[in-house]
């Protein structure tokens, strides 16, 4: 699964007035200006601006050693970031309270009352980007993809490329959803995911004879071409998975596709905004869909291998495919980009960028002190925790590979 991400473009911080201050000159008295630019007579501060509806605004995101909120125009496509400052700002702009209003509300939180020309920078620059309702929309900034036939559907070379499947991803995935929605229930969800727990705890007791299995079917072309178009299929479900999860939770797909880099060739779905679903657990959902429907693949596959006997050829294959379907989906929950555990991760400590961002604040800590220091005790605990865990990781998944290679080689000279 991808996701676009939005880009570093943070609005100056408030221009603000120390609340106990006295009132020094009068703001937004007499003949003032409009937010865009003309001339308007009476008190700005009364005005009542608002956001567009449909504009997203995300939770408090981490990023560096900044607390950040993502704002994202659904119909332009444009996204960029914000402070909590300006963020509690945006969500009061809702066209029922004045200017004043939100003014003494947000003096009451950080201790400033702010100054008119913060108001200006605020609103000028929400509608230079067209949120303001009643404004002008912003035209499309980032490339035209689902359900528009200017969007290209080839794009890339023989060698490396994506295809786009389907012309509008996100009614496609729409349509899955309205079929598959009544199996999409907890009462049904959950049984599921036990049966898939306990296929795991049957194979982990079964590995010595499902890696036999599986060193046959290396063996042999003609059953291994078998598996690996199965587990191909299981990759598209995958993919399909997250797709049907964002809409189940009220996320976009951007587009559905296939992406190659020969002589691999994988699909791909892109939820447009998952950083602005409705809560942590629906963001969680929609990452680990992905692994689940793997797993879920799997399941009629091992009662067709439980009703087998011990040493049926069938049963060999099937045990490859048990195997290797597994490893296939657990290994997609490492906490290692680009997999979903990674970003599954990220939404649980609402972390932007946390590998990039962990890398950076490791490399301040060694060459300025002082600029790391400024980070906050979250931002600290997080990065070094995930530098050290990811690391250890490593080095357990390179030990695992070793070990695998000198059973194989085994193996093979015996």
């Amino acid at each position: 699964m991808t996701a676009t991400p939005a880009g570093p473009d943070v609005p100056a911080g408030p221009a603000e007035q120390d609340a106990t201050a006295g009132p020094g000159t009068p703001v937004g008295r007499g003949t003032t200006t409009a937010p865009d630019g003309a001339a308007a007579p009476g008190d700005f501060l009364s005005h009542r601006p608002a956001l567009r509806p449909d504009v997203l605004l995300s939770p408090a995101l981490l990023h560096g050693p900044a607390t950040v909120h993502l704002v994202k125009d659904p119909v332009g496509g444009g996204s960029f970031e914000v402070g909590a400052k300006e963020h509690f700002l945006m969500r009061r702009l809702d066209g029922t309270r004045r200017l004043a209003e939100i003014g003494e509300e947000y003096g009451h939180a950080f201790g400033k009352r702010l100054a008119e020309a913060h108001w200006r920078q605020l609103l000028r620059l929400l509608g230079a980007r067209g949120l303001l309702a009643g404004g002008p929309a912003t035209p499309p900034t980032t490339p035209v993809r689902s359900g528009s036939p200017s969007g290209a559907m080839l794009r890339g070379t023989v060698l490396r490329g994506t295809l786009r499947l389907v012309a509008d991803a996100n009614a496609t995935t729409g349509r899955l959803h309205r079929l598959l929605r009544p199996v999409l229930r907890p009462a049904v969800l959950l049984p599921a995911a036990a049966l898939t727990v306990a296929m795991e705890v049957l194979l982990a007791a079964r590995l010595p004879e499902l890696g036999r299995d599986t060193w046959w079917l290396l063996r042999h072309p003609v059953p291994l071409l078998a598996v690996c178009t199965l587990l191909w299929l299981s990759t598209a479900l995958h993919e399909l998975a997250h797709g049907v999860a964002a809409r189940h939770h009220g996320g976009t797909v951007g587009e559905i596709g296939l992406r190659w880099r020969l002589p691999a060739a994988v699909m791909y779905c892109t939820v447009d905004n998952y950083r602005f679903l409705r809560t942590r657990w629906h963001q969680l959902a929609v990452a680990g869909a992905g692994a689940f429907a793997n797993l879920l693949f799997l399941l009629p596959f091992l009662a067709w291998w439980a009703a087998l006997p011990p040493g049926d050829p069938t049963r060999r294959v099937l045990s490859a495919l048990l195997l290797l379907g597994s490893v296939q989906a657990l290994v997609n929950l490492v906490p290692l980009p680009p997999l979903d555990g990674y970003t599954m991760l990220g939404h649980a400590l609402r972390v932007i960028r946390l590998a990039p961002e962990s890398g950076r604040y490791l490399r301040l800590r060694v060459r300025d002190r002082p600029a790391a220091a400024r980070y906050p005790r979250r931002a600290r605990r997080i990065y070094v925790s995930y530098a050290l865990g990811s690391a250890l990781l490593v080095l357990l998944i390179l030990a695992a590979t070793t070990a695998l290679a000198v059973v194989l080689t085994g193996l093979l000279v015996a």
